[in-house]
């Protein structure tokens, strides 16, 4: 009985700390301006600038850290679902279910290129960390590879079953991760245009995808409200984090690679470590489902767009 004292204020100790850890996280600012969902985001590589698209058919450019909102850009004339900004700042990316793809020189906020051949929705585009090329994902099954400064197609890759919905880049710029609503992930080498392999394990559509910082994890988000981290030298599962009780929309891992943010269809973001697969901290305050989040180039801020019309910023004083 000696013990039990100490014991309890190492637990009372233990309790406090986790307690403390999750309060760390607070929601700064709510961006409203946006008249339908919000589906994706993107963070401006120095930190400055939120770009946000929605299904009103929009693009907004916003002050990150007080939510100004800087322009909105017109052009697309359905659904705007996917958005991504160059590694230079420079170029903006968008993909809608009006079947094209738009760059748009963030300079000027003018369109450079408008990208056509999908026969169908556009729903996701990222951009290779060198800034050249743009691959796009489509409900036509196929992902395109393209030229981003002449606007050309380079190829057309093949395979999925099913509508291509979510797609991730190694930072080397050598693979490329495909989510499918045919349950499956595929890695291709960009450097051969070769397929590497299949990964089957998800048991529904794979809405998200985000590759760690060292290129060793996969990270993939389920309409079964799991998150599966995948190995990528071996291809196998090394751990599935469970939690949500609703589709995990959107997955993005910390700068430093420490922490893994998930949104889901349960209105909630979820903070996991990475190593442990542990929950830390669970962020409340959207009133629909999740269907981006963002992680700023200093790990210290959290964007999440959200079917709620809203965009909310997360910040941390750890």
């Amino acid at each position: 009985m000696s013990d039990s004292k100490p014991e309890l204020q190492a637990l009372e100790a233990a309790a406090g700390q986790q307690q403390q850890q999750k309060t760390n996280w607070h929601c700064l600012h709510t961006f409203t301006g946006h008249s339908d969902g919000v589906w994706s985001i993107a963070i401006s590589p120095d930190g400055k600038t939120l770009a946000s698209s929605s299904a009103d058919n929009t693009i907004k450019l916003w002050k990150l850290s007080t939510g100004q909102l800087q322009i909105t850009l017109t052009g697309h004339c359905d659904f705007v679902v996917s958005v991504a900004i160059s590694p230079d700042g420079q170029i903006l990316a968008s993909g809608s279910y009006d079947e094209t793809i738009k760059l748009w020189n963030l300079s000027t906020v003018e369109v450079v290129h408008t990208l056509t051949g999908h026969s169908s929705f556009v729903n996701c585009v990222v951009i290779s960390p060198d800034g050249q090329t743009l691959t796009s994902g489509s409900n036509d099954e196929t992902i395109r590879l393209w030229d981003i400064q002449t606007g050309q197609v380079l190829h057309t890759f093949t395979g999925h079953s099913d509508f291509v919905v979510s797609l991730a880049i190694s930072p080397d710029g050598q693979t490329l991760a495909s989510g499918s609503n045919d349950k499956t992930l595929k890695l291709r080498n960009l450097g051969t245009d070769q397929e590497i392999g299949t990964l089957s394990g998800d048991s529904s559509f794979v809405n998200a995808l985000a590759i760690s910082p060292d290129g060793q994890i996969l990270a993939s988000g389920s309409a079964d409200g799991t998150i599966k981290l995948w190995n990528l030298g071996t291809m196998q599962v090394v751990g599935t984090l469970s939690g949500h009780a609703g589709d995990v929309q959107s997955v993005a891992i910390s700068p430093d690679g420490q922490i893994l943010v998930s949104g889901s269809g349960d209105h909630t973001l979820k903070l996991w470590n990475m190593k442990t697969g542990q929950e830390i901290e669970t962020l409340r305050g959207h009133l629909g489902a999740v269907y981006s989040v963002a992680i700023s180039p200093d790990g210290k801020t959290i964007a999440s767009g959200s079917n709620d019309h809203t965009i909310k910023i997360w910040q941390t004083s750890s």
